[in-house]
């Protein structure tokens, strides 16, 4: 898992092709001006979306895991704490939605707080809970950046 300010994007751009293109659409993009929905990229390699929602208490939210995607998740508005564990640490609690490419797990985590400007980076090891409040609900506009694996 990657936390960190768009700012120092340029110093990811390393990491791999596909996630170079997905921070470099972050970058290049005014992605406040995008309508809540799905936007291909690169056909179903990297597709970005735009979400919006009101943060929900910590005892609603839901630890989930990809296995063919990485995601790059980018705060456009708002502020949220996110969970992240490792994924071999918490227990299944469905079995893995192939076509929706997401497990949902049990069990506990650490949590970060993640505002405008900043995004993280949640590879198939990184179980993560989003959307959850920060202090109170609130709105946050986010781009999730899908990135095959």
């Amino acid at each position: 898992m990657i936390i960190d300010n768009i700012k120092n994007i340029d110093f990811y751009l390393k990491i791999n092709d596909k996630v170079a293109r997905g921070l470099k659409f972050i970058k290049e993009n005014d992605l406040d001006k995008l309508e809540i929905g799905r936007y291909d990229i690169d056909s179903s390699n990297i597709y970005l979306m735009i979400q919006s929602y009101k943060t929900k208490p910590i005892n609603e939210g839901k630890w989930e895991a990809h296995r063919k995607y990485i995601d790059i998740q980018y705060i456009i508005e708002g502020k949220e704490t996110i969970g992240f564990a490792n994924v071999n640490k918490l227990s299944p609690l469905s079995d893995y939605d192939k076509i929706k490419d997401i497990v949902f797990l049990k069990g506990s985590g650490d949590f970060f707080t993640i505002s405008e400007g900043y995004f993280a980076i949640f590879t198939p090891e990184d179980a993560h809970m989003p959307c959850v409040t920060y202090k109170e609900s609130q709105y946050v506009k986010k781009a999730v950046i899908k990135v095959l694996i």
